[in-house]
């Protein structure tokens, strides 16, 4: 299975629209607080649309609690900037759950967890950042494709 993991995400909006890209993919979505949102914000239920009670998703105290849940045949891929493959360079067929894990989007994800796996990005110009739904899109999408 796909695991899609927003370590502390910030923006409302942005976890409705990755909530949706969740659903519309078969992919199980994990927020790891602290949220910089409520679950009833009007704003990710406005981006979740009417589909967000139908979302698979699942919210966790803290890093540790998702990471021991996983198991040990959980493979994380970590989603930075500072990623040292491509993300169509990795390989994403494994049978088992792969879990790909970004970021808040004003800060990235703690040095200490990113040891824990491989790094990915996305190559950019003219820009330091994307949104971070559509680096969600981006690479979930990759992941299906390879697993097709």
């Amino acid at each position: 299975m796909i695991h899609i993991v927003l370590y502390q995400p910030e923006i409302p909006h942005n976890t409705g629209a990755v909530g949706r890209l969740c659903l519309a993919t078969g992919a199980c979505l994990h927020l790891i607080k602290p949220l910089g949102f409520s679950l009833e914000d009007k704003y990710l239920k406005r981006s979740g649309l009417d589909y967000w009670h139908e979302v698979d998703v699942h919210v966790w105290e803290s890093w540790e609690q998702l990471h021991q849940s996983a198991g040990n045949s959980a493979v994380f891929k970590f989603v930075e900037v500072q990623g040292t493959t491509t993300y169509w360079q990795a390989d994403l067929r494994s049978d088992e759950d792969v879990y790909l894990v970004y970021g808040p989007e004003t800060r990235g994800i703690p040095a200490s967890i990113m040891a824990l796996g491989q790094t990915l990005h996305i190559p950019m110009q003219g820009t330091r950042s994307l949104n971070l739904s559509t680096a969600v899109a981006i690479t979930l999408y990759e992941t299906v494709r390879q697993r097709s």
